[in-house]
């Protein structure tokens, strides 16, 4: 199945809520709050390529208090 890994940067302070939000969204199968670099890490699945880029361009980076995303795609 189609996934990736997506490493979000979050305004401060910010963090939470956007885990909360990603928890809610179709496709995203775990998330991770971490310390470094990135503050967040989401795992977007779904059953094509197609909606797993959907999934990140138009709702996960649209999210408030998003600054920045890193995206890596799994190799099947």
């Amino acid at each position: 199945m189609p996934s990736a890994f997506v490493l979000l940067n979050a305004e401060l302070g910010s963090e939470d809520s956007i885990v909360r939000d990603l928890k809610n969204l179709e496709g995203i199968k775990q998330v991770f709050q971490v310390y470094g670099v990135y503050d967040i890490i989401a795992q977007v699945e779904s059953d094509t390529m197609e909606k797993v880029k959907e999934i990140i361009t138009w709702k996960l980076r649209k999210l408030s208090g998003v600054k920045s995303t890193l995206t890596m795609i799994v190799m099947e």
